[in-house]
């Protein structure tokens, strides 16, 4: 079940100063505004109902708390209330802290589990039975494809929450649904550079790939970047994503050979295969006359704050990071932490932009109608908001912007600085073509309205 939660805001948004911004797409959505009603869930009255779809159980759960956060701060902000966030700082200024086109921001959320099944099965529940106009959220690919799906056949916009994997935008993109997060390929290409200039091209890579779409991608996408640059994999085994002991996938690694642990392991996963790696002595091998190193290619300071020490010196890349000292980032951190206490993850980040973004495009379309949205968020190019100017790619609805490569810290300050940039891969190197093979496969499609 879902549950109904209303956030009143009571201060007004004032404009910040900031380094120029790019200027944001003109949209003349006049063309929606005037008899075309016919969508699903068109909002009555004074409010309007987004549904914020996280993992609040499972092994995810940590990144979906986050994620919800931040989804509260967005109502806040859009409602009027707090500082206003990066509302101050986002190039497009069409959101004045007075809801969407005027209408109060009211919530519902629910528990994905990290279960397809039981993701769809909520966000079917917000769309039917409580009205959302939109749903977003899940820290699951496996989930976010599945929720994408039902929300295009629902005729409701799917904003995405943390989904890595290809597939998202790759074979199972819809047109209903858009992705801010970076995905598999980009951490291939953004990683390998980084990896040659610190552990050599002579490698020979032992991968362990959690058993759904995500894993499958990534895998597939550091083993691309990685052989290129003339490593070898002598071995890819998958794991199953409710695991909690890795030693048994951890142990046959002494034996092959390797010098390279990649682990494709997110969450919780993470935390405990890095946990058996270490306890297994593998940092302390020296293998073919090489250090073994151990490899996280999707980074999280929720995940490192988990594997505490064991975190140190280990390369990996992430979206965003709550140090970055751009103005969108700083105007955000400064917010999440004033009321919550402590530093905002990427999690957070990339649901709190993807509420945002959600409402400056039904305020650019000036409708709700979901094919209005679709067009305003088509090509759509902005800055300040945290990733530096970043477009909307009109073909596959995924957000090209800069990269970081990020490595676990060897003396942090304090619970929360863990990771430390050591690369910000710019947006054109990270950027492949549409049809790029790894992202082969399915069709965008047409809005699909509903009702």
């Amino acid at each position: 079940m879902s549950k109904k939660i209303t956030r009143r805001g009571v201060l007004a948004v004032t404009a910040g100063a900031g380094a120029a911004l790019a200027m944001p797409t003109i949209f003349d959505g006049s063309v929606w505004a005037d008899g075309h009603s016919g969508f699903t869930n068109a909002p009555q009255g004074d409010t309007v109902t987004l549904g914020f779809n996280v993992p609040q159980t499972g092994p995810y759960a940590d990144e979906g708390a986050d994620e919800l956060r931040a989804y509260e701060l967005a109502v806040e902000h859009l409602n009027g209330g707090g500082d206003g966030g990066m509302m101050s700082t986002f190039s497009s200024k069409k959101l004045q802290g007075n809801g969407i086109l005027g209408k109060k921001v009211e919530y519902v959320t629910g528990d994905t589990q990290t279960k397809s099944d039981a993701a769809r099965a909520s966000a079917k529940s917000m769309i039917e039975k409580d009205g959302a106009v939109m749903v977003t959220g899940g820290s699951s690919s496996g989930v976010a494809v599945a929720v994408q799906a039902l929300c295009q056949e629902a005729g409701i916009i799917f904003m995405a929450g943390l989904t890595h994997s290809n597939d998202t935008t790759g074979k199972d993109k819809r047109a209903n649904g858009f992705r801010h997060f970076f995905n598999s390929y980009m951490s291939g290409a953004a990683l390998a550079p980084v990896l040659a200039a610190n552990y050599g091209t002579d490698r020979k890579a032992y991968h362990l790939t959690a058993d759904y779409n995500w894993g499958y991608t990534t895998e597939e996408a550091v083993r691309s970047s990685t052989e290129a640059m003339g490593w070898e994999t002598v071995n890819a085994v998958k794991t199953p994503l409710a695991s909690t002991d890795f030693s048994s996938y951890i142990a046959p690694v002494l034996n092959s050979g390797a010098d390279v642990l990649v682990l494709n392991h997110y969450g919780g996963n993470m935390v405990n295969s890095l946990t058996n790696a270490v306890q297994f002595g593998l940092r302390d091998k020296s293998i073919n006359n090489k250090n073994f190193e151990i490899i996280v290619p999707l980074y999280s300071r929720l995940m490192a704050k988990g594997a505490g020490a064991n975190v140190k010196g280990i390369f990996g890349s992430t979206n965003w990071h709550w140090s970055l000292q751009d103005e969108g980032s700083k105007a955000f951190v400064k917010s999440f932490g004033t009321k919550y206490g402590f530093p905002p993850s990427q999690a957070a980040h990339t649901c709190y932009v993807q509420a945002m973004l959600y409402a400056d495009a039904v305020e650019r379309a000036g409708s709700f109608n979901p094919c209005a949205v679709v067009e305003a968020l088509e090509g759509f190019e902005f800055d300040g908001m945290g990733n530096g100017p970043t477009l909307y790619r009109a073909e596959d609805h995924q957000c090209f912007k800069d990269v970081l490569v990020v490595k676990g810290k060897e003396n942090p300050d304090s619970e929360f600085d863990l990771l430390e940039i050591v690369e910000v891969t710019p947006a054109e190197k990270v950027t492949y073509a549409a049809d790029h093979p790894q992202f082969a496969g399915g069709q965008l499609g047409t809005c699909n309205p509903g009702a």
